[in-house]
C-alpha cells in the first residue's frame, strides 16, 4: 500500500481570492513505512507575498522569483502521487489549493476518494485534545526543535511520523520484545527474575479451623467414591 502525506505553502487562505500554492512538500510511505523518497518543490506564484503569509512559512517574493511555475512542476508532482492515497492535515485546506491550480491548467483535481485528513482522525483517537500539528507533535513527543517556521516538506516529515502514530504506531514507554531480549542481554531482566523469586514462599497448608470444617463437609457425604 503506498501512501503519500503532502503539505502545501502558500500566499493566503483562498485560492479564489488569487492566492497562489508557493511550496508542496511529500513524503512516501509503504506499508505505513517511510521509504526514504521525498519531494519537495517552490513555485513562483507570480504575485506579491502578504506578510501574514510571510511571518508564517519565511518564503519571500524575492527567495521565489527565481523558482519555476507551477506549471512547470505539475507532471512530476502528478506522477509522484499517482495511484498513492494521500495524507493531509486539514486535508480539505491543501486540496483546495492543489486542485485550484491543477484547475488553472485544465488537468483533473486529485481524487477525493482517497485522501485522508489527519484531523478527524485524532478527534477520534483523543477527543478533547488539541489538534494543532504542533500540539500533536508534543503529545506524541516528535521533536520539534527543527522547526522555525512552517515548511512543506519539513511539516509533511512531522505530520508522517503523527499520521503513523494515530494508526497504532508505537507509543512512548511500550515495551516491545526486542527491547525485552536487549534487557536479557545486559542483565537486568535476569536481575529482576532473581529479585522476583528470592521472597519467602507463601505457606499453604490449611488451619485447624479449617482442616475440621473440611473433615465436616466429607462426614456428611454418604457413600463417597474414595471408600469403595
Amino acid at each position: 500500500m503506498r501512501e503519500i502525506v503532502f503539505d502545501t505553502e502558500t500566499t493566503g487562505l483562498d485560492p479564489n481570492a488569487g492566492h497562489r500554492v508557493v511550496e508542496i512538500g511529500c513524503v512516501e510511505l509503504i506499508n505505513h513505512m517511510p521509504t526514504g523518497e521525498t519531494r519537495q518543490w517552490y513555485i513562483n506564484p507570480q504575485r506579491d507575498m502578504p506578510e501574514e503569509a510571510y511571518n508564517v512559512h519565511g518564503l519571500s517574493e524575492a527567495f521565489l522569483s527565481d523558482k519555476p511555475l507551477f506549471s512547470a512542476i505539475a507532471q512530476e508532482f502528478v506522477d509522484f502521487v499517482d495511484g498513492a492515497t494521500l495524507i493531509a492535515h486539514n486535508a480539505n485546506f491543501d486540496m483546495k489549493f492543489m486542485n485550484a491550480e491543477l484547475a488553472a491548467l485544465d488537468r483533473p483535481n486529485l481524487p477525493k476518494d482517497k485522501v485522508i485528513d489527519t484531523i478527524p482522525m485524532a478527534r477520534k483517537k483523543i477527543p478533547g485534545a488539541q489538534y494543532s500539528l504542533d500540539a500533536l507533535c508534543r503529545r506524541f513527543q516528535i521533536d520539534l526543535s527543527v522547526r522555525e517556521k512552517h515548511g512543506a516538506l519539513l511539516d509533511a516529515e512531522l505530520l508522517a511520523e503523527v499520521y503513523l502514530e494515530l494508526i497504532g504506531g508505537r507509543q512512548p514507554g511500550l515495551v516491545l520484545a526486542s527491547d525485552n531480549s536487549a534487557a536479557m542481554d545486559d542483565g537486568t531482566a535476569t536481575q529482576g527474575l532473581e529479585a522476583k523469586t528470592a521472597r519467602s514462599p507463601r505457606a499453604h497448608a490449611p488451619t485447624a479451623d479449617e482442616d475440621a470444617a473440611h473433615q465436616a463437609f466429607v462426614d456428611k457425604i454418604s457413600d463417597p467414591i474414595w471408600k469403595k
